[in-house]
């Protein structure tokens, strides 16, 4: 199909709340090489992000956070983070946790979309929020302009966690993780849209970063090649976090121990009753084709 013919997603609406602000990215200046790592939070987006940007620089160490921002973040300026990306000239990869229709899709750019089993997802969620530091809180509840009520800290029942995130589609962004996942599903046809998922890349992480850079282009300096792979391990970004992001350490409790806590699947298993597994599985079914939910809760496709 002629890229031309092809039906590109439109931004149909806005998601505004004391954490994003999807109209940042309304005047953003897209470069044809850009690349958006999208993900529902905790699905691996960081993980992606560090593959990417290994890839791009060939095994180097830098900053993550400083050289791969959170766009429609509200806690950082947007005038800020937009000079800086201006001012890039490497190579551009850029993170979103916005679903694909209150983003502003380019076709120019290429896009990487990180699934993950929903349970997973919501045990990495809540450890991500329950830890959230003072600060990070005054962080986002006291900065000027703020749009909606306060961030609240969760209660310390993980089961009530869950089920008011199946109650609510999304703590604390208030974003569906069902739709978010079917919108970026349905859009896998589309020439500039990889989606990859968590299962396949703790099963074989350097066949899926082969793969990954087949389809950003990038080439693989093979001498290199053992190196940018372990810097994709999650043991070596957990042992790195801090002297590359010292800022973790103000926005979490236990700092990168936190940020970085387990990167495993199935904890649920152990908490979550039989009704309460079912209650989930009502609600895959309730949200997603049978192929998409196949994917979700095992990477595979059919």
């Amino acid at each position: 199909m002629l890229k031309e013919s092809l039906r590109w997603p439109q931004k149909t609406r806005e998601i505004q709340n004391c954490i994003c602000d999807s109209t940042r990215w309304d005047g953003f200046r897209f470069r044809g090489d850009d690349i958006i790592v999208a993900t529902y939070a905790k699905t691996g987006t960081t993980w992606m992000q560090q593959i990417v940007g290994q890839l791009i620089f060939g095994g180097a160490e830098y900053s993550l956070l400083e050289i791969s921002p959170w766009l429609e973040s509200c806690a950082s300026p947007l005038a800020e983070l937009t000079k800086r990306l201006e001012t890039q000239t490497h190579r551009r990869f850029l993170k979103t946790h916005l679903p694909l229709d209150a983003l502003v899709f380019s076709p120019e750019a290429k896009y990487i979309y990180v699934g993950r089993d929903g349970r997973d997802t919501l045990w990495s969620l809540y450890n991500h929020h329950v830890g959230l530091s003072d600060q990070a809180y005054g962080l986002t509840n006291d900065t000027p302009g703020r749009i909606g009520p306060p961030m609240e800290r969760p209660s310390g029942d993980i089961v009530r966690y869950f089920h008011e995130w199946l109650d609510g589609g999304g703590l604390p962004f208030g974003v569906s993780f069902w739709a978010h996942t079917k919108a970026w599903w349905d859009a896998r046809h589309l020439p500039n849209v990889l989606v990859v998922h968590f299962n396949n890349l703790k099963a074989d992480l350097p066949a899926q970063m082969r793969k990954i850079a087949s389809f950003l282009g990038v080439g693989i300096d093979e001498a290199h090649w053992p190196a940018i792979v372990e810097h994709c391990t999650f043991d070596y970004m957990k042992k790195t976090a801090l002297a590359h992001s010292p800022v973790l350490d103000l926005l979490f409790q236990e700092g990168a121990n936190t940020f970085f806590h387990k990167g495993t699947n199935g904890r649920w298993r152990e908490v979550l009753s039989a009704a309460d597994v079912e209650r989930y599985e009502e609600t895959v079914r309730s949200n997603l084709t049978p192929a998409c939910a196949h994917w979700v809760a095992t990477g595979e496709f059919r």
